[in-house]
């Protein structure tokens, strides 16, 4: 009990900044007598940088709750995150001939979190395509117009082709993915209007209850 009192008034001392000369006494009671017997203890300098340490790490331990959860993490310019169909329409109309990834994900999936860290470092080595992130729970109405029915889903698009390619993809299959892009980032000509993204282009027809549904998750 002693010693524990005594690590106690340590690191009391210790994390607010402040060092007694001397512990506070030690109190030994004996079964056989009540007379208390007193015996101060001096802070040695190994004891100074245990706390010290401990302190430290107490500090770095508060400051992790601060870091991006996974999916808020950027890879760069060319990752960007889908809020809307709004959104989503207008990043395809804006990317012109580029190719577009467009990844559809859920912060619950496990295969989604152990995907990213490989598909962020894919988008980082190729500067010239777009990824769009959408999360799932975010855009339930344009992910069901668009049919995504499990997690991680992909789709491929490009300028006036519009979509190229759809499927899923886990990490264990990341190499489908690879060559997706090796199949699509050509260069090509853009003859033609927009293809579009089908019913996605008719975002005012949308029921009553698909657009409530989507400012709701705004």
């Amino acid at each position: 009990m002693a010693d524990a009192l005594s690590r106690l008034s340590l690191l009391h001392f210790a994390l607010n900044g402040s060092t007694p000369p001397l512990l506070w006494p030690l109190i030994r009671s004996s079964p056989r007598s009540p007379s208390l017997s007193f015996k101060p203890r001096s802070i040695s300098a190994r004891d100074l940088d245990r706390f010290s340490r401990f302190k430290v790490r107490a500090v770095v331990a508060g400051e992790e709750g601060n870091t991006p959860k996974w999916w808020e993490k950027n890879a760069g310019p060319n990752m960007i995150d889908i809020h809307s169909t709004k959104d989503f329409l207008d990043a395809l109309s804006q990317a012109g001939d580029k190719l577009v990834i467009v990844e559809f994900y859920g912060t619950w999936c496990g295969s989604c979190r152990a995907l990213f860290p490989k598909l962020c470092k894919t988008v980082q080595e190729h500067p010239d395509i777009m990824l769009l992130k959408v999360n799932f729970d975010e855009n339930k109405p344009m992910c069901k117009r668009l049919n995504v029915r499990v997690l991680p889903y992909f789709h491929f698009y490009r300028g006036p082709d519009g979509l190229l390619e759809s499927f899923s993809c886990s990490l264990a299959k990341f190499q489908k993915l690879k060559d997706a892009i090796a199949t699509h980032n050509t260069p090509r000509c853009s003859i033609g209007p927009a293809l579009g993204v089908g019913d996605l282009n008719l975002v005012d027809s949308a029921t009553p209850q698909e657009n409530s549904a989507e400012a709701s998750s705004r």
